[in-house]
């Protein structure tokens, strides 16, 4: 295998499902690797609330029942599924720690990072800090120091998300989405040709990577091949 495979991943950094989905890719990729193949990942930014506030008053409980219509009682339910999935792939889910908020300035963060060679380990330490450390990833201050942890200029960080440098790039990935017609994360788009939605098996994924192996650089298709969804 000689070609470099490039995928592209549409998921928010409170999305249960893309950690869930990031894993089981990722294994996808170790085996693919180990084969011999090479893969270049790319995050791209999707808002699954952007209407949601910085400091959402209630738990991640009350915000499930609110926004999907349903009981305390089945969003907790949702939270015990996702969560004992999660630990089926290694998280550790935490919902009791978890601040519920708006990742407008993540996403931005994340571009910086990929400006920076960084993004890879950004968009672990962002999922890693909002599902199992309780951290504030809505607050600049504390997304700054996030990216001091992986290695950024904090200052630097801290400047760009105070005049949303990247806010044009965040809208942009949301457009491509829309293009795609992306409805649901994660969403990974392979070669510009296969779309896979939802947190796949690794098998699904490992799958995918040999076939954009082995028909190698043919033009892209004008949309992505939807497969299953988790929103």
């Amino acid at each position: 295998m000689s070609n470099v495979i490039d995928v592209q991943i549409w998921s928010d950094v409170q999305c249960p499902w893309c950690y869930i989905g990031k894993r089981k890719f990722e294994a996808a990729v170790e085996q693919f690797r180990a084969e011999g193949g090479e893969v270049s990942v790319t995050y791209r930014s999707f808002e699954l609330a952007p209407d949601t506030p910085v400091d959402f008053e209630g738990t991640p409980i009350d915000y499930l029942s609110e926004r999907k219509g349903i009981s305390p009682e089945q969003a907790q339910q949702m939270v015990d599924r996702v969560s004992q999935i999660a630990a089926s792939v290694g998280l550790n889910y935490h919902y009791d720690r978890i601040h519920q908020t708006n990742t407008v300035l993540a996403h931005e963060l994340l571009h910086f990072a990929k400006q920076h060679d960084k993004q890879a380990e950004l968009k672990e330490r962002l999922l890693r800090a909002y599902f199992t450390e309780g951290r504030h990833i809505g607050r600049a201050d504390q997304l700054s120091d996030l990216a001091a942890e992986v290695g950024l200029d904090r200052e630097a960080a801290a400047s760009a998300l105070a005049d949303h440098t990247f806010l044009p790039d965040v809208k942009a990935d949301m457009a491509q989405a829309v293009a795609y017609g992306i409805q649901g994360v994660p969403f990974f788009v392979i070669d510009a040709k296969y779309g896979i939605s939802g947190a796949q098996e690794s098998a699904s994924f490992l799958a995918a990577l040999h076939q954009a192996a082995d028909e190698g650089r043919k033009p892209a298709a004008s949309t992505a091949r939807h497969t299953g969804s988790h929103a």
